[in-house]
């Protein structure tokens, strides 16, 4: 499988569309696509279309069966500085329930629509990472960092309260404990105290962050199993509201249904020949345990 590096596969007529001017949207021949946050001169601050673009970049990703992983990262100095308020004239409008709508510029879904998702989604943040964009890459499968980028959950110092979700995976990723400090106090901290709190899978040097987490998604594409992959995310974000019963019982109604599956038969069968497995895209035919999940 080629590398990190070699040729992106310009989107062609039959493969679905996504992005705009402010997000990036390139898919990869590996089975990965790279999803850019691409308005530097804001520090991709989230404004400016760029939840639009967002929104339809991961649509176009979810509906291409050549995509098997995603991994999203900011063009410039940083990830997504979190929520671009305009000027201070905006900013009063907004507290005298004047022109600025929060809801407008947060667009349409909130950030944990990402977890509904069956592609995986591997955060490559490179800089800054604040407010909301801390909270979408929270909402991301897997983060990888920039060594020295920055991260702060800021609410509690603009008077704002822990927005969309950010409550509910914050202490599920780094604890109790260390998701009340980060709440409460709204500091900064470094990629290296993110990785020691789990937050971040690892901390890399700026120039090796995509080439390492393309690595890790490519690994993913080439050898895990798209219909395993659709209802382990279902699994982990789902159980995450159930009890231990509950989750087991649902647990064994899945694999009894992943048995039953074609790719059940080529892992085993690549695990035994000592191959690569050959996992086919995911169609229509190919069932996600979706319908007995609910």
């Amino acid at each position: 499988m080629a590398g990190a590096s070699e040729g992106i596969a310009e989107a062609v007529a039959d493969r679905p569309r996504g992005g705009n001017d402010a997000v990036r949207y390139e898919v990869h021949d590996t089975g990965v696509a790279v999803v850019t946050f691409n308005r530097p001169e804001r520090m991709n601050a989230w404004g400016g279309g760029l939840a639009a673009g967002f929104y339809s970049a991961l649509d176009a990703a979810e509906a291409d069966p050549a995509v098997r992983v995603v991994v999203l990262t900011g063009s410039g100095r940083a990830f997504c500085a979190g929520a671009d308020m305009g000027d201070l004239s905006s900013i009063e409008g907004a507290s005298t329930g004047g022109d600025t709508d929060v809801t407008k510029m947060v667009g349409e879904r909130h950030p944990h629509f990402v977890t509904s998702l069956r592609t995986p989604i591997i955060a490559a943040v490179n800089g800054a990472c604040a407010g909301i964009g801390l909270t979408q890459a929270l909402m991301c499968d897997v983060r990888f960092a920039a060594a020295g980028a920055k991260f702060t959950t800021s609410f509690a110092r603009r008077g704002l309260i822990a927005e969309y979700g950010i409550s509910w995976i914050l202490p599920r990723v780094v604890g109790w404990g260390a998701a009340m400090d980060l709440l409460l106090s709204g500091r900064v901290f470094h990629a290296e105290e993110a990785a020691e709190l789990g937050l971040v899978k690892a901390v890399v040097p700026a120039d090796e962050l995509m080439p390492t987490a393309m690595a890790y998604a490519e690994d993913i594409a080439a050898n895990c199993a798209p219909s395993a992959l659709a209802v382990i995310k279902q699994q982990l974000y789902g159980d995450a509201m159930s009890g231990v019963v509950e989750t087991s019982a649902r647990a064994e109604r899945l694999m009894h249904e992943s048995m039953l599956r074609p790719d059940f038969i080529e892992g085993i069968t690549a695990f035994f020949e000592k191959r690569p497995p050959n996992f086919p895209p995911m169609g229509e035919a190919t069932a996600t345990g979706e319908d007995s999940a609910e």
